[in-house]
């Protein structure tokens, strides 16, 4: 019998694409996909509103997993038998929150739903947390790398790993991805791809801070789902796994193209026929001495010349936008050695390399989902 899972915070980028993942694999015989947001009102595709409406294999609770009763019920099943496996995406993605705000739903919630697996003695506990925990370096940092995290989101994400390490009983298994990108991506790499649709609007060469070898490591989704369920589950169930959890794994994802802003900038240029490039020496370090205002000048650059694209477009509700949080702003470079699991588990890249073909399709997606107007690109 296929294994049941409890995907938490499964409503999301990562968690829609899992689901996905799931169902056409056939590698779940029950889904249960727990989030405090509701999959009217997620922008999903038509494909995957489907298999929230009407796959039988899946079943949707709203949960606030901040809240301990609704943990406890989330976990159970009517049946009284337990979930084999468990995978944690739910935490607070957005950047610029409070810290209070990143304690709660990232570090509280994670502890509180991996005390929960351990008291039930579930066989995997996957908790999904970022590459943005290693030092920014030139140099790709492997999974015994130095951890100083650079966002607010990834030291909640870091801290809540730690605490996770502590618990008795928890079969765990930690997963660092890149930046991960694919359709339904709206804070990864799509922010610069609407950059880009805006400067093709205004008739301007696009320029970015820094230099063109500042380092942002890339993974696709589907490469992250794929991976998600190689280190959770065995070889028999099509996984990678071929013995129990027996001490904390740690895995990071990222693909083979070590993704930089030249690069990205690269397929910007041809994708909406535009010039780009970047700002020199003199501004970018004028940039770094007066981050929060030269942060608010970009967006509000930015901000208006998108809404008319959407509104001449007929978009009236989107989740998209151009806004970049000061955080990522920063010349901040994230490198990442994605090799250990193809070495110790034999996992494969589907998307070893980033294309033009690739962000199209992320366009394309959105297009389709009336949240990006179209004729934007060239």
């Amino acid at each position: 019998m296929a294994p049941k899972v409890l995907v938490l915070g499964g409503v999301g980028f990562i968690g829609r694409n899992l689901v996905e993942y799931l169902t056409e694999k056939n590698l779940a015989d029950t889904i249960r996909v727990a989030d405090k947001a509701i999959p009217a009102t997620a922008y999903l595709s038509e494909k995957h509103k489907a298999l929230f409406d009407g796959d039988k294999r899946v079943e949707f609770k709203q949960a606030n997993l901040t809240n301990a009763a609704a943990v406890e019920k989330v976990f159970t099943r009517e049946d009284g038998s337990d979930f084999d496996y468990v995978i944690n995406l739910a935490a607070e993605t957005k950047y610029g929150q409070s810290d209070e705000v990143y304690d709660e739903r990232t570090f509280q919630l994670s502890v509180a739903v991996a005390k929960e697996a351990a008291k039930r003695k579930v066989k995997v506990f996957l908790e999904v947390s970022t590459a943005q925990v290693y030092e920014s370096d030139k140099k790709p940092s492997g999974e015994d790398g130095k951890l100083k995290p650079w966002t607010a989101v990834a030291k909640s994400k870091l801290k809540a790993e730690d605490e996770l390490k502590k618990i008795a009983g928890l079969n765990l298994v930690i997963l660092r991805p890149a930046l991960v990108y694919g359709p339904g991506d709206i804070s990864g790499i799509t922010p610069r791809l609407i950059v880009g649709a805006v400067y093709r609007k205004l008739g301007e060469k696009m320029e970015l801070l820094w230099t063109k070898d500042l380092k942002m490591n890339t993974v696709h989704v589907t490469d992250v789902v794929r991976a998600i369920w190689h280190v959770t589950a065995t070889t028999a169930e099509q996984g990678g796994r071929t013995a129990p959890v027996s001490s904390v794994e740690v895995y990071n994802v990222a693909d083979k193209n070590d993704t930089d802003q030249g690069k990205v900038n690269d397929f910007i240029k041809a994708i909406f026929g535009i010039e780009t490039g970047f700002q020199g020496t003199m501004i970018s370090q004028f940039a770094k001495l007066n981050l929060e205002s030269v942060t608010e000048d970009v967006n509000d650059k930015h901000l208006q010349p998108w809404s008319e694209l959407c509104k001449a477009g007929g978009v009236t509700n989107t989740p998209l936008s151009p806004y970049l949080d000061k955080e990522l702003l920063k010349d901040n470079a994230l490198s990442v050695d994605g090799t250990k699991i193809e070495k110790s588990l034999g996992f494969t890249y589907s998307f070893p390399t980033i294309t033009e073909a690739t962000l199209k399709e992320v366009i394309a997606n959105f297009e389709e989902n009336g949240t990006w107007p179209k004729g934007t690109t060239k």
